[in-house]
Order: structure tokens, then C-alpha cells, then sequence
């Protein structure tokens, strides 16, 4: 191209719009070309900047002579309308171009108001994010709530979390305890924060399985919380659960027992008060004897047993479900088949299923009460007065 140093020096500082212009079609990818913004038209969409190539040729060759014909511009009415090229008043037959130098003032005041608008935009954006922001922090949580689902990673978390909700219970703790006999260290750790709850007039119910019943430890914590605690055993309980007040609930939310979730959600928390005292009305109260299984010689937890393995269960689930150890499961097993002389497991079910085992006898009498699925719940054993 002729003249290359006389060409703008501006002309890529530019910025993308649908090409309306035949001239700048040959030059540029289909459908995009390049324009100074406040430069341009919808008859033609490129600039002072990039001007196409006849235009180019054109105004070069007019910078060059000074002047040229005005029919030699017929072709790219482009630079008439950029005012690149005006009439000659002496000879309107000619055109005369504009001064390069000219050009390139008039480019960078274009590109000063393209900049200062994008900052006035920027600034409108910016107010307006603020605004927005300033909605949100009116609806800000205040300190201590929450919101309606809280995922604690980590057992420092768990029981700072489950600290803080005792202190701040008045009226009410539900627990359900799974595992079997609860050990005396553990129930003497959360002793002190549930006897200060007890004289802040909170009152607590637990949930624990039948085999808790065989520690001494639990009995010994009960009679100390006085009346101010109550608990009952079922064959099965769900896993670890902690409702305060009917506002907080807190259960597991991983098998290894190291996150949890912390419920707010009004719904969610009723749901699983429900779930307690459906429990509830069918545990048998601690102090009190558990029920005959109807068969002689076979006990409370053998019948329990015999009912899981009647559901196809192996060993090592039994004894989780019922808080024992898998060896304490596999004894009671064997004195299971050798009371109801059963030779092998296969002969075990069928007698268990003639003896009437198969199903766990109901310990209340309500008719009108559902029958309640056993969901699996897992939560850490929390350093705090519900860990019993």
C-alpha cells in the first residue's frame, strides 16, 4: 500500500460492530469490522481508525497531491462522511483532505469519550452493586443465628456447635443415644453442663437401646438428674439425634461420625420431634422391666435376634443395630439354636419362624400408632450433657 507512514497511527484502537458496509466486507472477517466509536454509521460501521482499502488508496493518494477529483472518492463515499475528504471551496470539483494530524486529534477525542463513559458506567455499576448490597445487610443474620441447614466439619466444630445450643436451651433437650452400654467416663464428661441445665428448670428425655440398660454408669447418671431427666430403651433406635428447645436439631451427616448437620428449619425440626416421640411412646420406660418375649426360655435380646435374622440380616449388623458387640451377637446366636434345637442356620430361621419370632413384640398397646421406618443417622459422640 502506498504512503504507509502517512496512514493514521490510531487505527486499531477500535471496537467490534456488525459490518453494514460492502468496502469493509472485502477487508474484515464476515460480519464484524472495526470503528472508532462516535465514528461510525450503520452505512458504515468502520472508522477513522481502519478505514478499507479503497478508502485507504484514496485518502493516501490525496495527502500525497493535496488534492483529488471528486470522482475518484464516487467509490468510498466513506471518507466524505468521515470527513476525511471535504469539498476544495476554490473547485468544488476537487476534494481536499482532512490533516492526518487533524485526524488523529479528532481519534483520541473519541477514544477519551469511549474511556470516560465506560468509567461512568463503571461508576453507575459500582453504586448500584453498593445499593444491592446494603438490601442484603438489612436482612443480615444477627450473631448466634444461622441459617436453616449448617454443614460442621470436624468434631471441634460439632461440639462447639452443640455446647453453644446448650448453654442457650431453657426449656427441653430430646436425644436419641445409639450404641449399647454407655460408658461411666463419658456420662461424667457432660455431667456438670446437664446438672446446670437441670437448675435452669430445662428438662431432658433420652432414647437409648435395651443393652444400655446393663451399664450401671447410666443408672448412677439418672438417679443424679433426678426428675429432671427421663429415659427409655427400644430393641432399636435410630442413629445419634439432639433436638433443643424444638428450635435446633442436630444430626449426622457422614458414617464416621466427623460432620454433622445443624437444622433451624421449623419444618425439618418438627419432623424430627415427631420422629422422637413416636419412639418415645414405644420405649419402655429405664426403671421399669421389659416385657416378656412369650416364649420361655428366650430372652428380650434373643427375641430381637431372632427377628433381624428372620429380615436376612448378617451378624454384624444385628449387633450394630442392637448395640453389641458382633462376638456378644454370635453367643447369643448359638444359645438361640440350641434352645430352639436348630441345627444349622437354615433349620435356625425356619424355627424361629414356627416359634413366632420372626417379629418383635410390641412393648405398648396404642393400635393407632404407624409403623416407623429406622433411618440411619450418624453423629460423633459430642463432649456435651446429651453424650450419655
Amino acid at each position: 500500500m502506498p504512503d504507509k507512514g502517512m496512514k493514521p497511527s490510531l487505527r486499531r484502537v477500535a471496537v467490534p460492530v456488525r459490518a453494514a458496509h460492502s468496502c469493509a466486507a472485502k477487508r474484515l472477517e464476515p460480519g464484524v469490522s472495526w470503528v472508532m466509536a462516535g465514528h461510525a454509521s450503520e452505512e458504515h460501521p468502520h472508522g477513522a481508525d481502519r478505514l478499507c482499502a479503497a478508502g485507504d488508496r484514496v485518502y493516501s493518494r490525496a495527502v500525497r497531491r493535496g488534492r483529488v477529483p471528486r470522482a475518484d472518492a464516487d467509490a468510498v463515499p466513506c471518507l466524505l462522511e468521515l470527513a476525511l475528504l471535504h469539498p476544495d471551496p476554490d473547485d468544488m470539483g476537487w476534494l481536499v483532505p482532512t490533516s492526518p494530524q487533524e485526524v488523529m486529534t479528532r481519534l483520541l477525542r473519541g477514544v477519551h469519550a469511549e474511556v470516560s463513559a465506560s468509567q461512568a458506567r463503571m461508576g453507575a455499576a459500582v453504586d448500584a452493586v453498593e445499593w444491592y448490597a446494603g438490601l442484603g445487610s438489612s436482612r443480615a443474620r444477627q450473631p448466634g443465628e444461622s441459617t436453616a441447614i449448617r454443614v460442621l466439619d470436624g468434631l471441634a466444630r460439632i461440639r462447639a456447635a452443640i455446647d453453644e445450643a446448650t448453654d442457650r436451651c431453657t426449656t427441653e433437650v430430646l436425644t436419641v443415644q445409639p450404641g449399647g452400654i454407655r460408658r461411666e467416663d463419658e456420662l461424667r464428661e457432660g455431667l456438670h453442663r446437664a446438672l446446670a441445665m437441670c437448675r435452669r428448670g430445662v428438662r431432658m428425655r433420652d432414647l437409648y437401646t435395651h443393652v444400655a440398660r446393663h451399664g450401671q454408669g447410666l443408672h448412677n447418671y439418672m438417679e443424679l438428674m433426678g426428675e429432671s431427666a427421663e429415659a427409655r430403651t427400644l430393641d432399636e433406635v435410630v442413629e445419634r439425634l439432639i433436638v433443643f428447645d424444638r428450635t435446633v436439631a442436630f444430626i449426622p451427616a457422614n458414617t464416621d461420625r466427623t460432620m454433622a448437620l445443624e437444622i433451624r428449619h421449623p419444618a425439618l425440626v418438627e419432623y424430627l420431634v415427631t420422629v422422637f416421640e413416636r419412639l418415645w411412646r414405644l420405649a419402655v420406660p429405664l426403671a421399669a422391666s421389659l416385657p416378656s418375649t412369650g416364649v420361655a426360655g428366650i430372652t428380650h435380646r434373643e427375641r430381637s435376634i431372632a427377628a433381624l435374622l428372620a429380615e436376612g440380616h448378617q451378624d454384624a449388623v444385628v449387633a450394630e443395630r442392637l448395640g453389641i458387640s458382633v462376638r456378644t451377637c454370635r453367643a447369643h446366636i448359638a444359645r438361640l439354636s440350641e434352645r430352639l434345637g436348630a441345627a444349622s442356620r437354615t433349620q435356625l430361621g425356619v424355627r424361629i419362624a414356627e416359634a413366632g419370632l420372626e417379629g418383635p413384640p410390641r412393648t405398648t398397646p396404642p393400635d393407632d400408632l404407624p409403623a416407623l421406618p429406622s433411618p440411619t443417622l450418624p453423629l460423633p459422640a459430642p463432649e456435651s450433657p446429651t453424650a450419655r
